[in-house]
């Protein structure tokens, strides 16, 4: 271990002869080849912020310039109308002293190229933006391209003919504009349109209309300065105000989970899926330190996305506070924090600047395994203050963990790459009951024991004593989809490049001489002992309330559903706009997360899924309405849904900007009726869709039992539904949903049945449609019928 050897490399002592100096060459060795990685690193860095600096251009097209400059002044013409000879007049006395005067020429020459050249990058850089800031193509029609769209497209794929780092995008990305507010206002009067009673409704509009004619206004101009002025004018608040000042659990109420394979799991050897799962992991973050990475695109397109997410993927954590929590960043972390059965350990992963081989990191879980040392007093549930409330644990940390052993241990946690539990349960599909058991597994990952996870951590990675894996991830730093391309990686790295032997362990060799994972030693007094126990009692009452239930639904998927001519998400947020009508027999606001991240810094907007479209289409189902019409009212409500996903993703979304709005009131310390009525309303049904972006690391034709259950959430309202679906290949759609098991009209299993019925009940509605179709080019009669 690092630590150990620097103690060792230096030691003196002092005789009547003097100083008496040892030094280990070894550990000298060590430490100097870790300096050596350092310092790659940072020459990497250095390097990668030349290339995006002049990105879309290159370091080499300098030269280009700097040629042709002085190619064109050799055939005797001045390329720079006389401005190198303005140069050569301001060069210092030094270089007119030193240098002839073609020598003075040559090295003007130079200065005019350089600024020449930097002066196309910024107009390369300045088209870049403009291009990225065009979003028409998104609301046309396939089929039915404008000649702009089309020049549109030529021009990013010659902009993006050359091979980008992963942040070369990010300066040349648009800012999130700020809605006109009278198009927000009027946007949302629409959405809760179906959801009103007429006085109802009518109370609303005049909130609406008071709040524009006298608040509004001030307030958006408070808003469009800070677009001026910050990155983005949604992202730091959203942080601080939804996240980090929540006082109450972030376990449940904010974590969210990923799964692993659904029909396979690649070794039963829990210390060898630990040590690929590891390697695979920090091969991930090195592409992201090396920025190798590929920017993500929107599917389909060459359009970038921001990948600012990425900055805190790794050493990162979420410090607790007594007002609003931190989180903290390190650059580098050369070690991983591990617990099993109520210890914590430090696993350094590399040694003398080289990182650990799978086969020795599961050398080294395997010793954590068979540690027979009992925990320190108080040691076991320790995790649990990271689960409970907030302000208690940031009391504790304040109070016991700032100095001495305790902090020493906790910073070994805080500032670990990230955290992972070696669990002494057995989880998966697999079993007698294959239902219950994924139930079982979701509620494992999404909470644990509840003192078995590290929640503050960026993301903990849980592996099983089967070998099945999972990860629960904090969620203030990124959103599913960025956790969702390393765990992507992560599960395709370990089962088909890093794969295992015969018998199920790690391939290559093993460094006997591997000093052992360090115990970490804890002091807990009887006052944290005693908190502990406080925030697992909060906890445990928190995790026994959730009511999870995870299904693979397997009658049809994307591809049958795009057949229909249909977007799959709209095909499935109806579905669920059926489904919660028969559950509840009403409808509710519905939240659907759509990225932002066309534009800088860009997370999250809310898509309201619950329209008078959709709201329409199911009214006419269930009172009996013909196919006929239920179809037509269908493709409205798609096409409706289609829109609205549009536009959140192209910053003209309802809530974000509403929500600022919000804050600038509390700011300038005035209240407003009708953004407190906004702001208060419960999501019931609050849904995500989890993509798969790197299909092609899976190859699912030749390895159809590869497939990802993809991750899930708890329930936003404590009488709503927490709705994540994932769509895997052409025929498979895997949902998680979650409850309350306290509030008695909802139930996960119930309303998982609505779910799949709805499904069932719409593609029987859509193929009817194509079988009358079909028939009728014989017959020429339409048919209307009734469904029942």
């Amino acid at each position: 271990m690092a630590e150990a050897h620097q103690a060792v490399a230096f030691q003196f002592t002092i005789t009547p002869e003097g100083i008496d100096l040892q030094l280990s060459y070894q550990a000298l060795n060590q430490i100097y080849l870790s300096g050596v990685r350092s310092w790659k690193k940072r020459v990497s860095r250095m390097k990668n912020r030349v290339i995006k600096g002049v990105y879309p251009a290159s370091p080499s097209s300098w030269l280009f310039v700097a040629i042709g400059i002085l190619a064109t002044m050799y055939m005797q013409s001045d390329p720079s109308m006389g401005l190198i000879a303005k140069i050569q007049q301001h060069l210092p006395l030094s270089l007119h002293v030193s240098l002839s005067s073609q020598g003075q020429t040559m090295v003007s020459a130079l200065v005019f190229s350089t600024l020449l050249w930097l002066s196309l990058i910024l107009a390369l850089r300045f088209c870049l933006k403009l291009l990225l800031s065009y979003h028409h193509w998104m609301f046309e029609q396939h089929g039915r391209v404008s000649n702009t769209t089309k020049v549109w497209v030529t021009l990013m794929r010659l902009f993006s003919r050359k091979k980008p780092l992963l942040y070369s995008y990010q300066t040349s990305l648009p800012h999130l504009p700020v809605p006109a507010i009278q198009d927000t206002l009027s946007r949302y009067l629409e959405s809760v349109r179906p959801l009103l009673t007429d006085s109802e409704f009518q109370r609303m509009t005049n909130l609406a209309n008071e709040f524009e004619s006298t608040l509004g206004h001030r307030l958006q101009r408070y808003l469009k300065l800070k677009a001026l002025w910050a990155t983005n004018y949604v992202s730091d608040w959203w942080e601080e105000y939804v996240y980090l000042r929540s006082r109450g659990p972030i376990m449940v109420n904010s974590n969210y989970y990923g799964m692993d394979f659904l029909y396979v799991t690649p070794t039963s050897v829990q210390a060898a899926r630990a040590g690929n799962t590891i390697t695979a992991l920090m091969l991930y973050r090195r592409k992201v330190n090396r920025e190798e990475l590929t920017p993500s695109r929107v599917p389909g397109t060459v359009i970038p996305l921001c990948a600012a997410q990425c900055e805190r993927m790794f050493n990162t954590t979420r410090t607790p506070g007594v007002e609003t929590d931190v989180l903290q960043h390190w650059q580098d972390s050369e070690f991983v924090a591990v617990y099993h059965r109520g210890r914590y350990f430090r696993l350094w992963v590399y040694r003398a600047g080289r990182l650990l081989s799978p086969r020795e990191i599961e050398y080294q879980m395997q010793r954590i395994l068979d540690d027979p040392s009992p925990p320190f007093p108080g040691e076991q549930k320790l995790g649990a203050l990271t689960a409970g409330d907030r302000i208690p644990w940031a009391q504790m940390r304040q109070q016991f963990f700032s100095s001495g052993l305790n902090k020493k241990s906790l910073d070994a946690i805080e500032k670990a790459a990230f955290f992972i539990t070696l669990d002494d349960e057995e989880q998966g599909m697999k079993g007698n009951d294959p239902a219950g058991n994924l139930d079982r597994y979701a509620k494992s990952l999404l909470h644990g024991k509840c003192y078995d996870r590290w929640f503050d951590k960026s993301f903990s990675i849980v592996i099983y004593k089967n070998g099945k894996s999972g990860l629960n991830a904090e969620h203030s730093w990124a959103d599913a989809p960025t956790v969702a391309h390393l765990w992507e990686y992560t599960l395709a790295t370990d089962a088909f490049q890093l794969g295992y032997t015969e018998d199920g362990h790690c391939k290559g060799e093993v460094d006997l001489s591997l000093p052992p994972p360090q115990r970490l030693v804890w002091e807990i007094s009887p006052e944290v002992q005693a908190q502990v126990c406080s925030s697992l009692a909060v906890a445990e009452a928190l995790a026994d309330d959730v009511d999870c239930h995870v299904f693979p639904f397997r009658d049809f998927g994307k591809g049958h559903i795009k057949k229909c001519r249909i977007s799959p998400d709209a095909f499935i947020q109806i579905s669920l706009q059926l489904a919660y009508y028969r559950d509840r027999g009403s409808f509710c606001l519905t939240y659907e997360a759509s990225m932002t991240r066309l534009f800088r810094e860009g997370r999250t907007e809310t898509v309201r899924s619950c329209s008078k479209d959709s709201c329409g289409f199911v009214q006419a189902l269930e009172n009996g309405q013909t196919e006929e019409e239920c179809r037509r009212l269908f493709r409205l409500a798609s096409e409706k849904h289609q829109n609205l996903y549009r536009m959140a993703m192209t910053g003209a979304g309802i809530d974000r900007h509403l929500f600022c709005l919000y804050v600038v009131s509390k700011y300038l310390g005035v209240d407003s009726p009708f953004l407190h009525k906004v702001l208060s309303e419960p999501w019931r049904l609050s849904t995500s869709q989890t993509p798969v972006q790197q299909l092609e690391l899976f190859d699912l034709k030749n390895n159809p039992d590869y497939i990802s259950l993809g991750g899930g959430f708890g329930p936003v309202a404590d009488d709503g539904y927490g709705v994540s679906y994932i769509i895997v290949g052409e025929d498979l759609i895997n949902f998680h949903v979650s409850s309350k098991h306290s509030c008695s009209e909802t139930d996960s299993h119930r309303f998982g049945a609505q779910i799949q019925k709805a499904l069932q009940d719409i593609m029987a509605l859509l193929s009817a449609d194509a079988k009358t179709s079909s028939s009728s080019k014989g017959t020429n009669q339409p048919q209307s019928k009734k469904l029942h």
